[in-house]
């Protein structure tokens, strides 16, 4: 049920029964009747509320209706309120044309005809009414033109990150694709020439490594892609199992020391033994391993540092490169879907490596931050909680 809200009406007369009789004929479950029995505390009253009407006795002791009128006429919040004028003096003194004179709508004398006064006063109070339901259309009206306009934004900022995702997309694919053509078109041409040294072991050794590198990026772009699909329809699911961390630790800097050897820098592991949870062990390898790449990527061909201990019931793997530091602005930015920070070297990647791992973490109830300073390279932490002693 719509509870209406109660307009607000004024009344000022210095004598307490006429106040009171006044009330009683214009009082209305949908209106609130506030008295004052002098101009000085209806002013107090005019300046703490809004009033649909306010009705004034002309004569009053101190400040009379007249000059209670005027002074409302003076002051902004209180200069549209309609003032309606009772006065008790013969109509041969000419109190009515004074009254519209300092802005009045109606006069009336004494004794009041209750069914005209409330006439009156009901027209007022509908008429303040409607106005609040236009001041609350427009005022809706402006909220959906801003709402309409932040969608749009919205849209607009959606099909500039589509545009500049499949770009992105195009250029990660066209690299390993145009090297596995020019592959394929440069063994065609040996086996049209029939040289058959070109497919010794040892060449093929190397044909079949350099195949297997551009095929993998091609599957941890398409990966990755699948990834963040999960995540945004909330879909990603986490199959946790009993992890040692330190032996997967181990295994994932073993298999990525090719790849430092590349990049001209190395990996060290320092890490405590023995330090175990329930976790997806596929997504965890998943996260250090985006963390190392990116220390490889922008390590500056320094030594990165992988650490594992326990804190406060959390295991917390960092890892720590060398390079040239991310900017306090875009320690944050970095976590964000296909947001990169090139520098003059390095301009690579979908931008997907950090979200994802950050989102993969705190599937597992944890967290990932990083912590860089310009020019003095850059630590990523990751925290996972784990079982409570004794559970």
């Amino acid at each position: 049920m719509t509870t209406i809200a109660g307009i607000k009406v004024l009344i000022v007369d210095d004598l307490p029964e006429n106040l009171l009789a006044l009330s009683k004929i214009i009082e209305q479950d949908d209106r609130i009747i506030y008295q004052a029995r002098s101009g000085v505390a209806a002013l107090a009253l005019l300046l703490e509320h809004e009033f649909a009407l306010a009705i004034l006795d002309v004569m009053m002791p101190g400040m009379d209706g007249f000059e209670l009128a005027e002074l409302m006429r003076g002051t902004e919040r209180t200069r549209a309120i309609p003032i309606v004028f009772v006065s008790a003096a013969g109509k041969e003194l000419n109190h009515a044309f004074k009254g519209y004179e300092t802005g009045a709508v109606d006069f009336l004398y004494k004794p009041l005809d209750i069914a005209a006064v409330q006439s009156k006063v009901n027209v007022f109070v509908a008429m303040r009414r409607q106005q609040d339901e236009m001041t609350r259309q427009v005022d809706a009206l402006e909220k959906s033109q801003r709402e309409l306009l932040a969608m749009k934004e919205e849209l607009r900022y959606s099909l500039q990150l589509r545009d500049d995702f499949m770009s992105m997309v195009a250029h990660e694919l066209r690299t390993p694709l145009n090297t596995l053509l020019l592959e394929s078109q440069l063994r065609g041409m040996q086996l049209d020439r029939g040289n058959a040294d070109a497919f010794a072991p040892a060449q093929l050794r190397r044909m079949v490594a350099r195949d297997g590198r551009q095929i993998k990026s091609m599957i941890r772009l398409i990966d990755d892609m699948v990834d963040v699909s999960r995540i945004r329809s909330g879909k990603l699911s986490i199959r946790a199992t009993e992890v040692d961390l330190s032996v997967l630790l181990q295994q994932v800097v073993s298999d990525l020391e090719p790849q430092a050897d590349i990049a001209g820098s190395c990996i060290t592991l320092l890490a405590t033994d023995g330090i175990c949870g329930s976790w997806d062990d596929f997504r965890v390898e998943q996260i250090i391993i985006n963390l190392l790449t990116n220390a490889l990527r922008y390590g500056a061909r320094k030594p990165v540092e992988v650490s594992l201990a326990t804190d406060s019931g959390h295991a917390i793997v960092t890892v720590r490169d060398h390079g040239g530091g991310i900017a306090l602005e875009d320690q944050q930015r970095i976590f964000a879907p296909f947001e990169r920070v090139g520098t003059n070297t390095v301009r690579e990647g979908l931008g997907l490596g950090l979200y994802i791992a950050r989102q993969l973490a705190e599937a597992h109830g944890g967290t990932l931050e990083v912590a860089s300073v310009e020019g003095d390279g850059a630590l990523f932490a990751l925290s996972l909680p784990m079982p409570a002693t004794g559970a």
